[in-house]
């Protein structure tokens, strides 16, 4: 096939990589607009990744089969709808179905027709209601900002003033925001990511994750778009993704069919496993990133005949997906100051040095100098995962990877995973997380296989 990838990222880059090592290609490989390490798989194109027509117009000219977009704000934007009026297969939603990432209020509409379990929640539009409902909920204050945020919208806090803060900045909106709040409970226990694959009728669930948000070790500092991840989950209860695409996902796609806007794409389901068992705690409407490269690095089945059917409706017509045994993990190289003002334009060596340790580098917010050097040009910069046969070993080969990159000022948490990889049993969630994902404290018990409902294993 010939195939476009819309993004900038790792996320993107993973996608491309599994793409171009799919054993169903050769598949000729392009991408808008693409990073140096995309460069390497695919013919880049410079069309800016939110101009609905720019990426139309893009596909047609290269008569692609099939249009995969990476981010949410092409989503929100209304690209894949008009990917689909130029009559190209696209993996991906249109703007009113992506919604359910655009806005949490939406989301939570939808989740309550649906009969979804998620966080009891105020929509706020005005200080005074925030106010109200921080006082309904108590301690710890959970504050999210209704709009697309990069994923540092959420604050967690004890902090009533922090929140209240935090609130104000939302409700002021600007930059395409809506100026309004949702203040939830917050929610105990571990969290997990899983992607549901879904043509708009069918779904099918990939490998759960689990992914870390906070910047720095122990689960301390702001509120990141993620600093590592792992998979499989050899923590989580049995029969929990059964459960999510029974009691969540299937639910919520036949939702949004209902009400005239069917989600084709991947749906990110967000779970916080709490004492009172399954709540939602954000709906994505694309694969997440960083727990996309620790996922498409454990899946064997061909990666671009599955989004094609999603595309297509065709996914009943899929065999049972194919995993790996093998667990990946994931670490992010986060340039200077991250995630506040970051600083570009520092110098990244090691790449080729940390690749021949058997690790695979994968680049967000990277671009070249003038003089062809590679530069940081983004917050999170690199994403380097290692695979191996159990989670020790897949989080040694990481940071093996890790420790030969050199990028002046650069700063990665040293725990990813480090808990779950730490112990004989593979019983603890190791972090755990209140409704910021990957943000709080708690273990889980149990044990399952990690892998995706429906699936067999390679």
């Amino acid at each position: 096939m010939r195939i476009l990838v819309i993004g900038t990222g790792a996320r993107e880059h993973a996608l491309v990589r599994a793409l171009a090592a799919g054993t169903d290609g050769p598949h000729e490989l392009h991408a808008a607009p693409g990073n140096p390490g995309i460069a390497a798989l695919a013919t880049l194109h410079a069309v800016d990744p939110v101009d609905p027509a720019a990426v139309a117009g893009l596909a047609s000219s290269l008569g692609v089969d099939l249009v995969v977009v990476g981010p949410e704000a092409p989503l929100v934007a209304g690209v894949a709808d008009a990917v689909r009026e130029a009559g190209i297969a696209v993996f991906g939603p249109g703007a009113e179905a992506a919604g359910l990432e655009g806005s949490k209020a939406f989301a939570k509409d939808v989740m309550a027709a649906a009969g979804v379990p998620t966080a009891m929640a105020h929509v706020c539009t005005t200080v005074e209601e925030v106010e109200s409902a921080l006082d309904a909920f108590g301690a710890p204050y959970v504050v999210k900002d209704d709009g697309l945020a990069a994923g540092k919208g959420v604050v967690v806090t004890d902090d009533r003033a922090a929140a209240l803060d935090h609130a104000r900045a939302c409700l002021r909106g600007g930059a395409g925001r809506p100026g309004t709040v949702v203040v939830e409970e917050y929610l105990d226990g571990p969290e997990v990511s899983l992607f549901c694959l879904t043509d708009g009728v069918t779904v099918v669930p990939l490998a759960p994750a689990q992914d870390f948000k906070r910047a720095l070790d122990g689960d301390r500092g702001p509120n990141t778009g993620g600093m590592g991840a792992y998979s499989p989950l050899p923590w989580a209860p049995p029969g929990l993704v059964d459960e999510v695409v029974s009691r969540i996902a299937e639910p919520t796609v036949e939702e949004m069919a209902r009400r005239g806007s069917p989600f084709t794409g991947v749906l990110y389901v967000g779970l916080a496993l709490t004492g009172r068992g399954l709540r939602v705690v954000e709906f994505n409407a694309r694969f997440g990133d960083p727990e996309t490269q620790v996922v498409l690095a454990r899946l064997v089945t061909p990666l671009a005949g599955v989004l094609h059917a999603a595309a297509t409706g065709r996914l009943a017509d899929l065999p049972p997906l194919r995993w790996r045994d093998d667990a990946a993990v994931t670490v992010v190289v986060a340039a200077h100051g991250y995630p506040g003002a970051v600083r570009a334009g520092d110098r990244i060596t090691g790449v080729d040095a940390a690749e021949a340790t058997g690790a695979q580098v994968l680049h967000a917010g990277t671009s070249l100098a003038d003089d062809g050097a590679l530069v940081a040009s983004g917050g999170r910069v690199l994403s380097v995962v290692g695979v191996g046969p159990d989670l020790p070993a897949a989080r040694a080969a990481a940071y093996a990877g890790v420790e030969r990159l050199d990028l002046p000022g650069s700063h990665h948490r040293t725990d990813i995973a480090l808990a779950v990889a730490g112990t004989s049993s593979g019983t603890s969630a190791g972090t755990a997380s209140g409704t910021a994902s990957g943000t709080a404290s708690g273990t889980a018990t149990g044990t399952a296989t990690g892998t995706a409902s429906g699936t067999v294993t390679a």
